[in-house]
């Protein structure tokens, strides 16, 4: 089972590489979900050696595009693609909650390496056709909270999945994992990955006058969680 850690601040990033997780999503912007992250940050994952997927996503909320953002999207797949990261994760619907099946074939001729297709999947409105398709497609994996908000209540439809996979396509759970839900998940899901950010609520800069309440990374918390996911057996 593969541990994949969701980093979205320099700590996050750094904890990652001494920790020594799998993989990371590369993000920005964790507080509305996750954006597309700079080129900058990028590179310095990459310079530091870890296998880095990155996030494909313009603007928070849901993901029926138009077709400028369409074209973001594409943009940053090409300059990706160039960049030689390792992974690319993302999701496009139509407004139908179907796969946008045309733009992820175009997507997945362009970049040559590993797709997840993120938790847009959790959107659909039928998703066992959708994940023969994404499969057949050549994706490499779904990252998903069983099509629930919350991932506990998901569980039942994540350990379907997995069945409904039959390892053509890799299952990863993802979205509020936490020491209390992942021996549930690990267990009734046995997915081929986990997918955690170990982050909590703070105050960044509380003298600035710029201060906000971000999710900041919780080390501590992330070296319990992969403790229990490498234990598990």
């Amino acid at each position: 089972m593969k541990i994949e850690l969701c980093v979205a601040s320099v700590e996050a990033l750094l904890a990652a590489k001494s920790l020594g997780v799998d993989r990371i999503e590369l993000c920005a912007n964790l507080e509305q979900g996750g954006l597309t992250p700079s080129i900058g940050f990028v590179k310095k994952a990459q310079d530091l050696g870890i296998e880095t997927h990155v996030l494909i996503r313009p603007r928070s909320g849901g993901f029926v595009y138009n077709e400028h953002e369409m074209e973001i999207i594409l943009a940053d797949v090409l300059e990706f693609q160039r960049l030689n990261v390792d992974g690319l994760v993302l999701g496009m619907l139509t407004d139908t909650m179907r796969l946008n099946r045309p733009v992820l074939e175009q997507i997945r001729n362009i970049f040559n390496k590993s797709l997840t297709f993120h938790r847009a999947f959790d959107d659909l409105v039928e998703w066992k056709q959708e994940l023969q398709w994404l499969a057949e497609a050549g994706y490499n994996r779904v990252l998903s909270s069983g099509l629930s908000t919350t991932i506990s209540n998901g569980v039942p439809v994540l350990a379907s999945m997995k069945k409904e996979a039959k390892n053509r396509i890799e299952i990863m759970p993802g979205g509020g994992i936490n020491l209390a839900n992942l021996p549930l998940i690990m267990e009734q899901v046995v997915p081929d990955a986990v997918h955690f950010s170990a982050t909590g609520k703070q105050s960044l800069d509380p003298d600035s006058m710029f201060s906000e309440e971000v999710l900041i990374f919780d080390e501590n918390k992330a070296k319990r969680l992969i403790e229990m996911c490498r234990n598990f057996s």
